[in-house]
């Protein structure tokens, strides 16, 4: 794979309808995918509003293969030492190819570059069973240095979505030690 352009998207783009758009298309795609069985019926996990507004915030950054939306991630503040990212989303056509690697990367350095000590990311899980998408994440996160820290529920901080759940579900918290070994 060519490298990926990643950029974080300045807050003027916001207003560029179609590039919201996209990102909150590439986001509900990947995510219907890898939840599906969790959701009763279809659930958008975002919406270009919403998109627009961490935009607007300097939270989005996009990754770019010649030129072509092929992936996204939301990094933000989440505490004064503390960064966070979600939202990350690679283009089926180039999963496998680094890109996710690559956005985390980049996620990692920015919030490095923000002061942040550490870093956090949050994964739905099914309480019960195995979820191959979920499965595969978790062991992905851990091979990228990230530690389950806190496990918690949807209604807490989500309330409104936690009826929409097929199944019950926990958020798993992760955290990664952006400190200089």
């Amino acid at each position: 794979m060519t490298a990926p352009e990643i950029t974080l998207l300045p807050p003027s783009a916001a207003g560029d309808i179609a590039l919201v758009a996209a990102v909150s298309d590439l986001v509900n795609l990947v995510y219907a995918e890898s939840e599906t069985g969790l959701w009763s019926g279809a659930v958008d996990r975002t919406t270009p509003a919403e998109v627009a507004g961490f935009v607007a915030a300097g939270e989005i950054a996009v990754a770019r293969l010649g030129g072509r939306l092929a992936g996204c991630v939301r990094v933000c503040r989440l505490a004064d030492d503390t960064g966070e990212f979600g939202m990350l989303a690679a283009s089926p056509e180039v999963r496998g190819t680094g890109l996710g690697r690559a956005l985390v990367a980049f996620a990692e350095r920015h919030s490095r570059a923000a002061g942040h000590r550490r870093i956090q990311l949050e994964l739905l899980v099914p309480r019960d069973g195995t979820h191959p998408a979920k499965d595969f994440l978790a062991r992905w996160y851990r091979r990228l240095g990230y530690e389950v820290v806190r496990t918690t529920t949807l209604d807490v901080d989500f309330p409104h979505l936690a009826p929409l759940l097929a199944v019950p579900c926990e958020f798993l918290v992760y955290h990664k030690d952006l400190t200089p070994a």
